[in-house]
Parts: C-alpha cells; sequence; structure tokens
C-alpha cells in the first residue's frame, strides 16, 4: 500500500519578514501534480504544523481549505494531525463531518488515539484533467474516479493520529502512570491504542526523537528535554513524523522505519543545502515471522525561490559576469568580504538581488568577535538546569543536591507546559 508522506507545511509562515505565501501555493501544486502520477492507494500523510500560528491568517486557512479541496477531488484519504505550532482544538474542527470524505484529521488527545483501518486493494484509479481545482479560482469541478479492486490476502494498515503532545497532556488522563518526560507521555499514549499486532500499523506524529538533526527554523527546547526515544515506536511498522525540518530517516534494525518528511520549502539559511522532497512510502505484506518490508522513495521538489547563501566582495557580487544567468530573484543571504563596510549595501545590493533576506560581513572586525558568539553557541547549548545550577554554585559556592536539582527541573516543567 502507497502513502505519501507531508509535514511542516507551516503555510502562512514569514521568514526575515518575506511572506512565503505565493511560494507555498507554488509548492503546493507541484506536490498535486506528483499526487496524481504516483496514485497512493493509501492516502495522503500530513505530519502536524499545518500552519505556522496556532491562530492563522485568513489567507493561509484559505490557502489549506483549497489544498484539501483538490485533495478531495483527487479521491484521496488524508490523515492529518496538529503539530506544536498548530491549535488541536483548530485543526480538530469538523473531523466527524471530515471523516466522511476521506478527510481524518486528529482530534484534541483525550486519552484516547483516533485510528483509520485502510483495507489493501489493488486499485487503479483514472484521475481526468477534470478532477484538477486551480488553486487560484474559486470553483471546482468533480468527476467520479474509475477504480477495479482485486481482493488480497494481505492485512490492512491501521493508521493512528497522534497529535504533537506534552507530558501535561497525557498525565492528565492517566494520573496514575509515572509520566515525568516526553519519552513517558508518548509510551503511555502508545500503551493505550489497542494496537492490533497483526495488522500492518502506522503511526502519524509529531515530536522531537533523539538522535534526529535540528535546523534553524525549528521550536527547541533548550536542553532536549522534549526528546523522545525511538524505542517507544516497536509496536509501528512505519512512523510518519512531523517537527524536523530537514528529511531524514531513523530507526534500528528489527524496529520500525522512522522518518522525518521534512518541510516542502525552506525556511531558514540553514536549510539551503537541503533538497526538499516529497517522501513516498510503499508498505509491503506482512511476512510470517511479523516483519514488514517498507519501502521508501522521494520525489524532488522545485521551489519559486531557492534560498541561497552567496560570499565575495561588493565589487565581486555587483560584477554582471558573476551574477548574470543565475536566479537573481532566489532569497540571498550575502556575506561581503570587504574590510572597509559598504554605504548602503543592502539597499543597492537589492537593486540585483530584489530578494536580499541577510546581509553579513566576514571580515577582521567580524572574526575578531568570533569568541564572542562562540560563547553565546556554547550558552545557548545548555539546559536551563545547567544554567540555575551555575548560577546556583556562584551564589552558594556549592552544588545543589540531586534532591534540589529534581525539584527546579520539576517546576521548570510546570511552567514549560502551562
Amino acid at each position: 500500500m502507497k502513502f505519501i508522506h507531508l509535514a511542516d507545511l507551516h503555510i502562512g509562515k514569514r521568514v526575515n519578514a518575506f511572506p512565503m505565501l505565493e511560494d507555498q501555493r507554488y509548492i503546493l501544486k507541484q506536490i498535486l501534480t506528483i499526487l496524481r502520477e504516483e496514485r497512493p492507494d493509501g492516502g495522503v500523510i500530513l505530519a502536524g504544523d499545518i500552519y505556522d500560528k496556532a491562530i492563522p491568517s485568513a489567507e493561509a486557512v484559505e490557502l489549506f481549505d483549497e489544498f484539501l479541496t483538490q485533495l478531495a477531488a483527487l479521491r484521496l484519504r488524508v490523515f492529518i494531525i496538529a503539530g506544536n505550532h498548530d491549535s488541536p482544538e483548530r485543526i480538530a474542527f469538523g473531523n466527524r463531518l471530515m471523516d466522511r470524505s476521506g478527510i481524518y484529521l486528529s482530534p484534541v488527545y483525550d486519552g484516547h488515539v483516533k485510528r483509520i483501518t485502510c483495507p489493501d486493494r489493488a486499485a487503479s484509479v483514472t484521475l481526468s484533467a477534470a478532477n484538477a481545482v486551480d488553486l487560484n479560482a474559486g470553483t471546482h469541478s468533480v468527476e467520479s474516479a474509475s477504480t477495479s479492486a482485486a481482493a488480497s490476502t494481505c492485512p490492512p494498515v491501521d493508521v493512528y493520529l497522534l497529535p504533537f503532545l506534552k507530558p501535561a497532556n497525557v498525565r492528565r488522563f492517566y494520573p496514575e502512570e509515572t509520566i515525568e518526560s516526553y519519552t513517558d507521555a508518548m509510551r503511555v499514549a502508545i500503551a493505550h491504542m489497542d494496537i492490533d499486532p497483526t495488522h500492518r500499523n502506522l503511526l502519524v506524529t509529531h515530536q522531537f526523537v533523539t538522535g534526529a538533526s535540528r535546523s534553524d527554523s525549528e521550536d527547541i527546547s533548550v536542553g532536549g528535554s522534549d526528546n523522545v526515544d525511538a524505542s517507544v515506536f516497536a509496536p509501528f511498522d512505519y512512523v510518519a513524523l512531523g517537527h524536523l525540518h530537514g528529511p531524514q530517516q531513523m530507526g534500528e534494525e528489527g524496529g520500525p522505519l522512522i522518518r522525518y518528511a521534512g518541510t516542502p520549502l525552506k525556511y531558514s539559511f540553514s536549510e539551503a543545502r537541503h533538497h526538499k522532497s516529497v517522501t513516498v512510502v510503499e508498505i509491503g505484506e506482512k511476512k510470517a515471522d511479523g516483519v514488514v518490508d517498507v519501502c521508501i522513495s522521494t520525489r524532488e521538489l522545485r521551489p519559486l525561490h531557492d534560498m541561497r547563501e552567496i560570499r565575495g566582495s561588493y565589487e565581486e557580487l555587483t560584477l554582471r559576469a558573476n551574477y548574470e544567468g543565475t536566479a537573481t530573484d532566489d532569497y540571498i543571504h550575502a556575506t561581503l568580504t570587504d574590510e572597509i563596510e559598504i554605504p548602503d549595501a543592502a539597499r543597492h545590493l537589492q537593486v540585483i538581488y530584489p530578494n536580499l533576506m541577510k546581509l553579513d560581513y566576514d571580515n577582521a572586525r567580524t572574526r575578531g568577535q568570533g569568541s564572542e558568539r562562540l560563547e553565546l553557541e556554547q550558552l545557548e547549548e545548555k539546559s536551563p538546569l545547567d544554567l540555575f545550577s551555575e548560577l546556583f554554585e556562584k551564589q552558594n559556592h556549592k552544588e545543589m543536591t540531586e534532591e534540589q536539582a529534581r525539584y527546579v527541573q520539576a517546576q521548570m516543567e510546570k511552567i514549560w507546559e502551562a
């Protein structure tokens, strides 16, 4: 059974004060083209952070509505969960009504997790041009898709929709359980899912799994307090993750395949070298030993404006021979190497590079500030508990006891979860 795995659309996001809505409209059209070509009989997964804000703009909601209308026209199942940027209540709105259209929205977590059972069938779906909906138009037409199904002996695929959770969300419904960390919260939530081991099982969730690589554009819980250990996902065959912006694969031999689809667009210059894509997931048959083969492939996405970093002297970056024939309308981070700062450099560079997002200097003066930046980076890597411990030691000339450290950590978690 084939699924298309997407995540972290962040519709409505602004990057360095630049609105990304038209770039998002452009990339969603590409995704729809890929869906028509791939024809996933399992469906489309949207693993959280649909919007960039809990209260999205009207324009962002309108664009996502248009995208969902397109997906419904293609007669595809769609599985949607809330991420940490989303309002779970807003994402869940109308979920029981939407079920009838094959659009499955994760409800607000109440101690139970929504499960959708997808029977395996060999189906060919004919998609006509009339199924398309122009994202720039307000009308659409839908023709019924012709399907031919052959019986299959494969067990169904159960898709579980688990929105972004904090420990407090789970502790509320299972007060008798010991839930002190994000790993504990996921472990308890999964333990109460009533998973059928004879089926093929797919989890859609939105968390930070220990060992994954972050990008600058992601919200980070300092010190890694939001880490989830991969071992909690053992009951599943595939874990479709959202949250991290770089596409990456995890999982140990004998365990489930765990994958972040990544964002469809670059949202920071730390992602400049990322290759954005759509993840295509093939869930194979369940073998006699219970192992399910999961095959991953990707389809490349090409943005309306790429995000690039350029470097050189002001003269080099403004020399026609150096920029002619390049995509000068890309989103640009320029680093000037001139020893003397150029007056109004940004304004002059914007004549050539209209989407200049960021301008830095790399010269003797800025390199002299390198040690200060390094100290700041090291400071940012420390957890709040580490910082509090250092302050405590300086003020009291002794280290905190283990009991004091546990108390401080517990108080910090209460504040973060509020």
